[in-house]
């Protein structure tokens, strides 16, 4: 090979060597550009995550019978009150009487899922219910099974599980 053509091949291998640093170089630094941009991202969404409170919801469960664009206090107000409606009414069919104590209260502790559905979870009661009432559970569950179709609970805009205690007060003869 002629001296000016090894240095040219040298020239062009400088050159292409310092094209291969270079492009490494940008390579290397879009990485890292990336990554700070993922990890800002995160950053923001652990602080919001932060904010929010998990103990509300935006919106209570509805029954489609109330109205949809009504307050939040109106919203709790008609739920809780059709639920109960309902609930007295179905009730009302069955005598629920004890004979030891003068009074008894059961809890009834159920989640309307993010479908709607409701799921009872636990029926908390004195061994006494049980052993003079063995239908309660399954006066109680069918009960709310039979409630009219409701839309879930929603929290930033996404249904959510809501969990509910009702005290259902068991009299004696």
């Amino acid at each position: 090979m002629s001296p000016q053509k090894n240095r040219n091949f040298t020239r062009r291998t400088g050159v292409m060597k310092r094209y291969v640093y270079f492009l490494l170089f940008i390579l290397i630094s879009s990485c890292s550009f990336f990554e700070s941009k993922q990890k800002r991202t995160q950053e923001l969404i652990n602080e919001e995550l932060r904010h929010i409170d998990w103990n509300s919801v935006d919106s209570y469960p509805f029954f489609y019978t109330c109205d949809e664009t009504a307050t939040k206090a109106q919203q709790k107000i008609c739920f809780e009150e059709t639920l109960i409606s309902h609930f007295q009414e179905t009730l009302n069919d069955f005598e629920f009487t004890l004979t030891d104590k003068e009074s008894e209260t059961a809890a009834v502790i159920f989640v309307i899922d993010t479908l709607g559905r409701i799921n009872v979870t636990d029926i908390e009661k004195d061994a006494s219910v049980l052993t003079q009432m063995p239908e309660f559970d399954g006066v109680i569950t069918q009960s709310l099974k039979n409630l009219p179709k409701l839309a879930p609970a929603l929290k930033r805009g996404i249904p959510v599980n809501t969990k509910y205690r009702i005290p259902v007060q068991l009299n004696t003869n």
